[in-house]
């Protein structure tokens, strides 16, 4: 009795909806719908313990059609020989006479030959998995990088709090460290100069532009004036000569703002970048080894050692690092001090020179100083952009 229901179960064709329950398909549900059933609750073909079992829901160690690409059911006829599928054939033919030819089903089920086995996306699945192993290995090494860079933050910045509360010792080189106070100081005396250069620069073109302003109105009196054509004409010669000469001295002092900024604004300021560094690798350095003290003064079991060597290692590349820059500043300190001498001595009697030849009215001296220092005046209207940068 129990074997004639079982053989009759076999060739029964037994509907599966998404919940795994059994049911009846309605009729007229549209194409879309059918599809759509036997896409998500149909077996899967590749997994002979699903067709075996002839359950249709979900259960542990059983794929879900809807994670396979491709077609969802796949006829092979050699499993045809193996697994009886006749309930699923069944309605898979039923479908067919009832679509016209071409349709959706008919090409689902066209494609029952085609089967390629479980390995059909292998490639595609190796490749994948290398590109997954590219982004692990890139995400690993941005969080060591992470990792580093928060240690040494963290131990320098214990380091410097130590140091400011009088707690911990820092390396100190005293000629080195009075050099660098001597050039900060010598940096801010400079640009103080800079900014009063700056402003007899513009107080004196604002005058020259007065005096340029008041030549012409006087020549214009002069000729409007019959009476007081002489008059009117001296002090117009006077002016426009006066405008001249200040023209030749905003020339000069426009040569030793220009120098002056070159010389705090660049030179300096590049060794003072690379006295910023020096500082920070001596920071590092005391702090590292600080680190390599306090571990020396502990235990010596086997893991202290291998935590000793380690802080050996970093200690002796800051080190390296420290004496390095600080050779570097060295270097570039006694450079900076030769260029500046060089560079104010002539700066310093260019602007003297120039100065008192302008108000001595000597014009042939203001004019050979500018000779003596390759000065070049630039002609009126040099400063504007001709018509063809215009366009």
């Amino acid at each position: 009795m129990t074997d004639s229901i079982m053989s009759k179960a076999a060739t029964m064709e037994i509907p599966i909806n998404s919940n795994g329950d059994t049911g009846t398909l309605p009729e007229d549900d549209s194409l879309e719908q059918d599809l759509q059933q036997v896409m998500v609750s149909g077996p899967n073909l590749n997994e002979t313990s699903i067709v075996s079992g002839g359950y249709g829901g979900t259960a542990e160690g059983i794929i879900p059609t809807s994670s396979i690409k491709g077609p969802a059911v796949r006829y092979n006829a050699k499993f045809n020989k193996r697994i009886p599928v006749t309930g699923l054939d069944l309605r898979m033919k039923s479908r067919r006479s009832s679509v016209p030819p071409g349709s959706a089903v008919n090409r689902l089920t066209d494609q029952s030959h085609e089967y390629q086995g479980p390995n059909m996306h292998h490639s595609s699945s190796s490749s994948s998995m290398t590109a997954e192993e590219v982004t692990r290995g890139v995400a690993v090494e941005k969080l060591e990088t992470m990792k580093k860079w928060g240690l040494n933050t963290y131990k320098c910045t214990k380091q410097m709090i130590s140091e400011r509360f009088g707690r911990g010792s820092r390396t100190v080189d005293l000629e080195l460290e009075a050099q660098i106070e001597v050039l900060r100081d010598t940096k801010r005396k400079y640009e103080n100069v800079l900014r009063l250069a700056r402003a007899l620069t513009n107080h004196f073109y604002n005058m020259v532009q007065t005096q340029h302003a008041l030549g012409d109105t006087f020549a214009d009196l002069s000729q409007k004036s019959p009476e007081l054509r002489d008059e009117f004409g001296y002090n117009a010669e006077t002016q426009k000569l006066l405008c001249k000469n200040g023209e030749t001295l905003l020339g000069a002092i426009n040569f030793f703002v220009s120098s002056i900024n070159t010389l705090v604004n660049k030179t300096m300021e590049d060794t003072l970048m690379t006295i910023k560094l020096y500082e920070n690798a001596r920071l590092e350095f005391d702090a590292y080894r600080s680190d390599l003290e306090e571990l020396s003064m502990g235990p010596r079991d086997a893991v202290a050692m291998a935590r000793i060597d380690a802080a050996q290692q970093q200690y002796q590349v800051h080190k390296d690092k420290y004496e390095r820059l600080r050779s570097d500043v060295t270097i570039k300190l006694k450079f900076l001090e030769e260029n500046k001498v060089k560079v104010m001595h002539k700066q310093l009697l260019l602007f003297h020179n120039a100065i008192s030849a302008y108000f001595a009215g000597n014009q042939q001296q203001l004019e050979q100083t500018l000779k003596q220092f390759n000065i070049k005046l630039r002609p009126p209207g040099a400063d504007k952009p001709s018509w063809l940068e215009e366009q």
